[in-house]
């Protein structure tokens, strides 16, 4: 029989600010679709981000994955890129990709995804605002 598989999650934080724009659409489509996440010079946002490690209980240890262990990892590979930069100019990720909620998960994802065992499952939850949240993968 299989350990059981526990789900664990750390918070962060980060703000950043960006804009959403389509640089192939006109002033007018863009302002359309993305209305005040296309201001010109910018808006942020205080993001909360969780992280989801789910996985068997390591039986010597108790844990699915050390918590300072993942809090460390958010802390050099996410938080030090993005947290007070402007993503569309401070940032590679997005030098080419709109900073949607939608992407940045996915970016974090991708991010942490390399550092973990194959058999740990990740999901990344980001809340761009109280009411506002996206989920990687869906």
């Amino acid at each position: 029989m299989s350990n059981p598989r526990v789900a664990v999650f750390r918070k962060a934080h980060f703000n950043a600010a960006h804009r959403l724009n389509n640089p192939t659409w006109s002033d007018e489509q863009n302002a359309r679709v993305f209305g005040k996440c296309n201001y010109p010079n910018y808006h942020g946002h205080n993001y909360e981000l969780i992280v989801q490690v789910t996985g068997e209980v390591n039986p010597e240890t108790g844990y699915v994955v050390d918590l300072k262990w993942l809090n460390d990892l958010i802390e050099e590979t996410v938080l030090i890129k993005f947290d007070h930069k402007n993503l569309n100019l401070d940032t590679e990720e997005f030098k080419n990709m709109n900073p949607s909620a939608e992407n940045i998960s996915i970016v974090i994802y991708n991010l942490l995804r390399e550092h973990l065992a194959e058999s740990l499952d990740l999901k990344i939850r980001l809340y761009e605002t109280e009411r506002n949240f996206v989920e990687y993968p869906a």
